[in-house]
């Protein structure tokens, strides 16, 4: 616990810090909230001309692609906001930078994710409230209690995953050389995030359930709110396989950079 008191009192003050920087670049931070709020909106707007012509998808109605939409969005922000250093890894250790995180008497891993926060990535999160809020009235979910621990339960799921997808790909830095493609391919992954996995052929299917999983960031815990009736038993253990898939992507970049060696120059 003291331990934990410690990093959660280095990471709040890296953060302010690193705050304080970006807003002094006010412009470049409202054009970048902006710009992904678009990005989003034109997604949204996708979706109208879709089901302009079809009443359903695989099954799904509009307002259920769009709670899948909703949720992918706000069960990625925590990878966008917190983990957005990752994009900058093979620069580090392309230059030799990387070495001076080496030397600090901190968790590596923790020194140098906690550098970097995305704080452009709220208006996504915003975006996605609103989009999963809109949906929810729309199919006229309940609300209670138990739907708040649900809530509770699957968005940090969803987001492990996400994160532990994100983290084995930087981790491939450390070992080839000009990688960067690995991670751009994987994040493409993410467009397929906001559609429901079952529409999709065997193949693909099954890729994004056991290869990159990317189903069990929108599809599987959604299923839990929209087909309560009908819910994959994978879900109940979702949990567990988040923890572990994030642990397993932990390790695997403190593998990688335990072999860093610097360019030796």
């Amino acid at each position: 616990m003291k331990k934990f008191k410690f990093y959660m009192r280095i990471y709040i003050k890296i953060l302010v810090q690193d705050i304080k920087s970006k807003m002094s670049y006010r412009e470049d931070f409202f054009i970048s909230v902006i710009g992904i709020i678009f990005t989003n909106l034109a997604g949204f707007i996708s979706f109208g001309i879709i089901f302009e012509n079809f009443p359903s998808l695989g099954g799904w109605n509009y307002y259920e692609m769009l709670f899948f939409y909703g949720f992918s969005l706000v069960a990625i922000t925590p990878m966008q906001c917190l983990f957005d250093n990752n994009w900058n890894l093979r620069g580090y250790i392309y230059t030799g930078d990387f070495i001076k995180y080496c030397f600090r008497p901190l968790n590596l891993f923790f020194y140098y994710i906690s550098e970097i926060f995305d704080i452009k990535g709220l208006g996504q999160l915003v975006f996605g409230v609103i989009m999963l809020q809109y949906s929810w009235i729309h199919l006229e979910l309940g609300f209670d209690f138990i739907t708040v621990i649900e809530l509770l339960i699957c968005l940090p799921t969803a987001s492990l995953f996400m994160i532990a997808i994100m983290n084995l790909a930087a981790a491939t830095n450390f070992f080839i050389l000009n990688s960067g493609y690995v991670m751009v391919t994987v994040f493409k992954f993410t467009d397929y995030v906001r559609y429901p996995n079952n529409i999709y052929n065997n193949v693909i299917k099954n890729f994004f359930r056991y290869i990159v999983p990317i189903a069990f960031v929108s599809y599987f815990p959604s299923r839990v709110f929209l087909t309560p009736d009908d819910i994959p038993p994978i879900v109940y253990v979702s949990p567990i396989l988040g923890m572990l898939f994030f642990y397993i992507s932990y390790r695997a970049w403190m593998f990688g950079a335990s072999r860093y060696a610097g360019t030796g120059s």
